[in-house]
């Protein structure tokens, strides 16, 4: 595996959706980094623009988006072993499905029946991929097949090659739809909140597939997610997200024990804590603002106790706190006063370091 190598690289995206109320300006110039091997995460809450993000990459956003500006680099060896580098958002949706899409970039969704159609035997849609990428003969196909269901922990796999989706638990028709976004053999796996709809003890375990996988194969990971707990397990780097826009990145260590925007102390605190004095959960006052206004300054001054004037007035830019972590914080500039954390929350990372410290 070649490490520090950037394999896909997100420039200044800018994205829009035409609604009956108007123009919502929902990517607001995003940037992100994903190297090979590496897993980056992206977190935030619901309606942030994790999502769109990534199906801007793999050419899945509605007909009524408009892409204003940005660029999407895809850098791959091609079957030639020459190196190639691709904006995937300046290919055709044809191009994207015949040569990228499911070869090179597969995506698991968040509810695997959606996912699966229920006319279909488990076996066939596996192998139709590959059949169809791979050109493969059917019994190749099936032998791979078989193959990434053992891999992906489904046990009989011969009895449930022939089954339909609807005789499988949730639990299991998400390690077909893992199977199947790995049959092609791709670079990239994208999981957009993939154990949403699991209850808590798959959850554990379709993470733990996922990292097993990811370093059997050599892939590289980026994770949708409003969980952090998910992100604690498996995340290299964090890209904290709010209303288009990445607020804050780091690696893991730094965004779970240095977070430095208040948005990031915001979600850190609504995480549950079995340790904690306070008999309920906090959750961020307010709600993310309506993208059809686009606000002036910073879009988090209304929610944020720690605001200072010019966030009503500027948005603040990122500010570098190290060479792997930045902030759109005016908290970081020279001139802020100086606020840190609450106690509550420095007292709960800390305790939190003193847990994770016992396991390393």
């Amino acid at each position: 595996m070649q490490a520090n190598k950037t394999i896909l690289q997100i420039k200044n995206l800018d994205i829009s959706f035409r609604t009956n109320a108007g123009v919502v300006h929902a990517i607001r110039g995003v940037n992100l980094d994903l190297q090979k091997g590496e897993t980056v995460a992206i977190v935030g809450e619901s309606g942030s623009g994790k999502s769109v993000t990534m199906k801007a990459a793999v050419g899945l956003l509605d007909s009524n988006a408009t892409v204003n500006s940005g660029e999407i680099l895809y850098t791959y060896t091609d079957r030639d072993g020459s190196e190639k580098t691709v904006d995937l958002l300046r290919l055709t949706k044809k191009q994207l499905r015949t040569e990228f899409n499911g070869q090179r970039l597969a995506m698991v969704f968040q509810d695997p029946m959606t996912s699966l159609d229920p006319t279909m035997t488990i076996g066939k849609q596996i192998m139709e991929t590959m059949i169809l990428h791979k050109k493969m003969t059917k019994e190749a196909a099936k032998a791979r097949a078989l193959e990434l269901l053992n891999l992906v922990g489904i046990t009989d796999a011969e009895k449930r090659f022939r089954n339909y989706p609807h005789q499988l638990s949730g639990g299991m028709r998400q390690r077909v739809v893992i199977a199947i976004a790995l049959s092609a053999d791709p670079d990239i796996l994208i999981c957009d909140e993939p154990t949403t709809a699991l209850d808590v003890t798959i959850q554990a375990k379709i993470l733990e597939l996922i990292k097993e996988i990811q370093q059997k194969m050599h892939l590289s990971v980026i994770y949708i997610t409003h969980d952090l707990g998910v992100v604690a397990k498996v995340a290299d780097y964090v890209n904290v997200m709010y209303a288009g826009k990445i607020v804050e990145v780091g690696n893991v260590e730094e965004i779970f024990y240095e977070p430095c925007h208040p948005y990031t102390w915001g979600l850190l605190s609504a995480m549950p804590d079995l340790e904690t004095d306070d008999d309920r959960l906090y959750s961020i006052p307010g709600s993310p603002p309506n993208l059809l206004h686009e606000p002036v300054g910073d879009a988090f001054a209304a929610r944020n106790r720690f605001a200072l004037a010019i966030d009503k007035k500027a948005e603040p830019p990122l500010f570098q706190v190290s060479p792997t972590h930045y902030a759109a914080t005016w908290l970081l500039h020279p001139d802020a006063p100086d606020v840190q954390m609450p106690p509550e929350l420095t007292e709960r990372l800390a305790r939190a370091r003193k847990e994770a410290a016992k396991y390393l």
